[in-house]
């Protein structure tokens, strides 16, 4: 077959047409032809606008059934989608938006309650996802294109609309399909340019190593703007012919667990917090009383209570699943220990972004533990380090799933990509002789939230130095949540008639203005005040490292 990611979606249309799609959790379902007959209708509205192939699309809004129909539709136009977290704040919105000269934004009921259209001044219409009417038109073709719809779909197709109308744009391997943004703020905002074969690429990964059928169901949890949920919970599942349920809310352990139960899902894609949740709340409090203990330490009974234990863990995932793929985040040492204990058929991938995303994996019956894997089909994985099996060096990879750089930023893309094409990830980690890697730390100080999102601390840096009577900060993480480190501007704080007693107040403050600031993910649980600066290298950057540990 041809290296073509769009033909994977046309086929799976036309093969799966009276199969059930897309769900939206407690609500609707579209069949395939259903999700076929939207964007064909979305096609329609693009064409009489005068979309061009290769014009910017942006979508910004809730996991649902119309957010998948509106990314489809996108791409197989030709055009190119920019997805954006629904969790940026409006201003970061507003930029990215600007800076990919999007023209048309998709954008969900509760995201466009924030935003301003006039902050966006290049976009030539607003479009509600949920029932696709146009919120904002500044073009009339756009809104006469909206007013007559049906009737232009009417026209096009006057017999009935049918699987051999289905004929979508044709990509090419290098063409740009998708602009991923990294981090909202513009100063670091880096546009991922993801070409159609890394789309190709790690949507054959998924059909190599995955092995879902038609009909199968899976639960997309992870946000789609989010190339990890994008790739492995409906780019993949949608060209397979399976359904795919939306939550459309906010996944709560309890949603969840809900939804597993009645779903009851044929695979499992996730983030650790969430498997660790499940741990800590379901399973391990029943370990922990004294006869399950004594019991646990004695081998015979142990393996069937291990059976059972496990056989718990895969009921509250709704115990329908050949494995659950773990990702995003870096594991809890003891709970892999207690996964491997019992026999749990999970597996842990490694990837970022820039390479839409995946990277390092291996299959659960293979897999060392501790480690993610090794270089995933089509992907060239090596440590930059003279004895890579001792001592750690920075992953670096090239291959198929690798980015085309970041948009209209050159000296970033020249400062990851190097001139043999390897794509230098930032993250440190040993290799051994099979080739797993074992990632020991991120050399560029990202932390990652519990749900798998970037975090990069010196943005929030920036922006808490620039509050009251902050002289310097860093941002730490401790058991999941973000610690502020900062020494105060004394001089000035007393100059203005505080005292030391009223720092903590005054610190407090600055928290919660800060976090008005920031997407829930990145905000900070509490502050911590240093009495004197931090100390810092000959180039005046503070060593972080020393800091790490604070304890508050």
């Amino acid at each position: 077959m041809e290296q073509s990611f769009i033909a994977y979606i046309q086929n799976s249309i036309i093969e799966n047409w009276d199969l059930d799609a897309l769900t939206d959790y407690k609500g609707a379902t579209l069949q395939y032809k259903d999700v076929a007959r939207k964007i064909e209708k979305i096609h329609i509205l693009f064409e009489e606008s005068g979309i061009q192939k290769g014009d910017k699309i942006a979508i910004c809004g809730k996991n649902c059934s119309h957010w998948g129909v509106a990314f489809l539709a996108t791409l197989t136009y030709g055009a190119i989608i920019v997805p954006i977290l629904h969790e940026f704040k409006a201003d970061n919105v507003h930029n990215i938006v600007n800076h990919s000269e999007a023209k048309f934004l998709f954008v969900g009921d509760v995201t466009w309650e924030a935003l301003n259209e006039a902050a966006m001044p290049l976009l030539e219409g607003i479009i509600l996802i949920n029932d696709f009417s146009v919120l904002i038109s500044r073009s009339e073709k756009l809104t006469h294109a909206r007013e007559h719809l049906n009737e232009l779909f009417g026209k096009k197709y006057p017999k009935n609309f049918r699987q051999e109308h289905i004929n979508y744009h044709k990509d090419q391997p290098e063409e740009l399909a998708v602009i991923n943004y990294t981090s909202g703020t513009t100063s670091y905002s880096k546009g991922v340019m993801l070409p159609y074969r890394s789309l190709w690429s790690n949507t054959k990964f998924a059909f190599e190593v995955l092995r879902l059928n038609p009909g199968d169901k899976i639960v997309s949890m992870l946000p789609m703007a989010h190339m990890y949920g994008l790739a492995f919970e409906f780019l993949y599942e949608f060209s397979v012919g399976c359904q795919i349920y939306f939550l459309t809310r906010i996944p709560s352990p309890k949603i969840i667990f809900q939804a597993f139960a009645e779903i009851k899902p044929n695979l499992v894609v996730a983030v650790p917090l969430i498997i660790e949740k499940i741990i800590k709340k379901n399973v391990l409090p029943k370990l922990q009383t004294p006869a399950m203990k004594i019991l646990l330490k004695v081998p015979i009974i142990n393996d069937k209570i291990k059976a059972t234990v496990r056989e718990e863990m895969i009921n509250a995932f709704g115990g329908n699943f050949a494995e659950i793929i773990i990702g995003g985040a870096a594991f809890n040492q003891e709970i892999e220990q207690f996964l491997q204990m019992i026999e749990f058929p999970y597996t842990v991938g490694y990837g970022m972004t820039e390479c839409g995303p995946i990277i390092c994996y291996e299959d659960w019956k293979k897999f060392k533990p501790a480690s993610c894997g090794k270089a995933a089909p089509r992907m060239e994985v090596k440590v930059l380090s003279p004895d890579p099996e001792n001592a750690v060096g920075e992953i670096i990879c090239r291959g198929a799933n690798v980015m085309l750089g970041y948009y209209k930023n050159e000296e970033a893309t020249a400062q990851v990509i190097d001139k043999d094409g390897w794509l230098h990830t930032g993250d440190l980690a040993l290799m051994d002789k099979e080739g797993n890697i074992t990632i020991k730390g991120r050399s560029k100080n990202m932390l990652l939230s519990g749900s798998g999102q970037n975090i990069y601390p010196e943005e929030i840096e920036d922006k808490l130095n620039n509050l009251p009577y902050i002289a310097e900060s860093i941002v730490v993480q401790q058991n999941d949540k973000l610690v502020g480190l900062v020494y105060p501007d004394f001089d000035d704080a007393f100059a203005h008639g505080l005292k030391q007693e009223d720092m903590n107040r005054v610190m407090e403050e600055n928290r919660i203005a800060l976090n008005e600031t920031l997407p829930t993910y990145s905000q900070i649980s509490k502050m911590k005040i240093y009495p004197e600066e931090f100390e810092k290298t000959p180039k005046k950057s503070i060593k972080r490292f020393l800091y790490q540990e604070a304890k508050g």
